[in-house]
């Protein structure tokens, strides 16, 4: 089976453009700059963004590969106002999930009391799940900040100066766009770094929030149609060029312990995350973290995800921004 993406590309002299895939395949859209231009377009003709995308007239082929070494290719998503993008997530979704986060906590609380994380995937798995028609357990929902956090598959990953740590989080994301009437339209999905710092998060659990205010990464491809219930990928770290440490991680929904279609509607049936015209990129969580296994990150460390049936990865080095000062008047 082959499976269709589209792609954001910019030339070294800003110009930028879409780009099709399919299988090996790949070509530029004529006529068409970004791919929330293209989804709109959809909408508004009642067709799916992959028909909408095979009607566009064909340009040159394209070695996407090759651009995406050269660093020509940008998140497959973005609104020209990154006020109007919207990073959120859901996390104790994946099966195994809650290992790690709650070694994490009961550390910190030190008891064999169940933790609140625990409780809350233990009911996931039990109602996460729902029958077609039906509303499922709510999953824990995060905040991550607009599009200025938002970089493409190449951007380093910038530390605030006060940050405790920043560790991977390969994740898939879902991909919408809000209609004119309100409707929120899934229009695919990327591979994702939700990329969070855990320390903030182990010495309480309270400040979960503040640990997910970081930026996060989408890789280049965004794959139409319905995910692969199964996805299988690879996380690793790199340093000097060297594997520090790498392992398999799983995502789709055999690997979940809620559907994504419960995961949307708890997010969307707030209606402040139905404005029109407004992007969402929500990450679906994971279950698979280097922090889990003891590893302590370091400037220049390079974070690499891979996953069928994405064909490109993410790849992000991870850097320090420069610390600022905040200084509130008073008016």
């Amino acid at each position: 089976m082959t499976y269709l993406r589209l792609l954001q590309h910019r030339t070294t002299d800003g110009v930028r453009s879409v780009i099709l895939a399919e299988g090996d395949a790949a070509h530029v859209l004529l006529g068409v700059t970004s791919v929330r231009e293209l989804a709109l377009r959809a909408i508004a003709a009642g067709e799916t963004l992959a028909e909408t995308a095979k009607a566009c007239k064909q340009g040159e082929a394209v070695d996407i590969r090759g651009e995406f070494e050269a660093g020509r290719l940008l998140a497959p998503i973005d609104h020209e106002d990154p006020a109007h993008l919207i990073l959120s997530g859901t996390g104790l979704t994946h099966l195994g999930s809650a290992e790690g986060r709650d070694k994490m906590h009961r550390e910190a609380m030190a008891s064999e009391k169940p933790t609140d994380s625990m409780r809350m995937f233990l009911e996931g798995l039990e109602g996460g799940k729902p029958a077609p028609g039906e509303v499922g357990q709510q999953p824990e929902w995060f905040y991550k900040g607009d599009g200025s956090q938002l970089v493409g598959p190449h951007d380093p990953l910038l530390m605030p100066a006060f940050a405790k740590d920043g560790s991977e989080e390969p994740e898939v994301a879902g991909i919408y766009i809000v209609a004119e009437d309100g409707t929120p339209y899934r229009i695919g999905f990327a591979l994702a770094n939700e990329y969070s710092d855990h320390v903030t998060e182990r010495h309480n659990y309270l400040w979960l929030a503040h640990s997910k205010l970081r930026q996060a990464a989408l890789g280049p491809e965004l794959l139409l149609g319905p995910a692969p219930a199964g996805i299988e990928g690879t996380s690793r770290i790199l340093r000097d060029g060297k594997t520090l440490w790498e392992k398999p991680f799983l995502s789709g929904e055999a690997n979940m312990s809620h559907t994504i279609a419960n995961l949307e509607h708890h997010h969307f049936k707030y209606g402040l995350f139905c404005r029109p015209g407004d992007v969402h990129v929500h990450f679906f969580g994971t279950a698979t973290l280097s922090f889990s296994d003891g590893v302590t990150t370091l400037e220049g460390d390079v974070f690499e995800i891979s996953a069928f049936p994405f064909t490109l990865p993410v790849s992000n080095p991870l850097a320090r921004a420069e610390e600022r000062a905040v200084a509130v008047r008073a008016l």
